[in-house]
């Protein structure tokens, strides 16, 4: 692992990653995993790639996880790059399909890297506010792992969600409100009940794991990248995962 240090995204403070971080000390604002890039590309390369597992964890240099750690994988990414030439008249349009990810979505990205550091770092106890896919991956990952997943959702989420994540074995408490309802009863809670937050860019890890999609999406077109990048943001962090990777790679 290269991981060097956590850094603020606004104010710049570092952090140790030794040790379960949320949020800046300083600002509250969210923290970014910096990775020595440098050293990663000595055993990071486009020709060892080609000899690599097809999951994210292809990208491990670049991951925050110790070499001699186990993840909490369920064999998450490696999704094909599909293209689509009906859906565009004129365009070299490719589709990214991630509903072949373990829990069918890109969130199984952000939760097995999130879930596999936090767990190294000793937490047991792991809560998301969640509508959905979010808290399907946090359920299945935190039973990967071995830890506890307590998922909060809206009252009103689809049954089939909710039945997801009961049947993957997380707690699941109904919340009358939104979802910042619920993420408003995780950071009341979490003290006294003893949850590591793994909300939304609450975290630094999550963000890593969704980078991967980036590094994906280079590899799959040979290393040339596309004019435009359509992403249904949602909280922003795949979005946020994929910048980062594009900013590592022309480190």
């Amino acid at each position: 692992m290269f991981l060097k240090r956590l850094e603020c995204s606004a104010c710049g403070l570092e952090h140790e990653w030794s040790r379960l971080q949320n949020l800046c000390g300083s600002c509250n604002k969210p923290l970014f995993a910096i990775v020595d890039l440098a050293a990663a590309s000595r055993t990071l390369s486009r020709e060892r790639l080609a000899e690599r597992e097809k999951s994210l964890w292809r990208y491990r240099e670049v991951l925050p996880l110790p070499a001699d750690v186990e993840p909490a994988s369920l064999g998450e990414g490696g999704t094909p790059l599909l293209p689509a030439p009906k859906c565009a008249d004129g365009i070299d349009l490719w589709i990214k399909d991630e509903s072949l990810n373990p829990t069918q979505s890109f969130k199984a990205r952000g939760m097995s890297v999130a879930v596999s550091i936090a767990k190294h770092l000793g937490a047991t106890k792991l809560a998301v506010p969640s509508a959905g896919n979010a808290g399907g991956a946090l359920a299945a990952y935190a039973a990967r792992a071995g830890v506890e997943a307590h998922v909060l959702m809206p009252r009103d989420t689809p049954r089939a969600n909710i039945v997801e994540c009961r049947e993957l074995g997380a707690h699941v408490t109904l919340v009358d409100g939104l979802i910042t309802d619920c993420a408003a009863e995780i950071s009341r809670r979490k003290a006294n009940e003893g949850w590591f937050d793994m909300s939304t860019l609450k975290e630094p890890y999550r963000v890593e794991g969704k980078k991967t999609l980036g590094y994906e999406v280079a590899e799959q077109l040979k290393w040339q990248l596309p004019n435009v990048i359509l992403y249904p943001a949602g909280g922003g962090t795949g979005l946020i995962g994929m910048w980062k990777a594009f900013d590592e790679m022309e480190a």
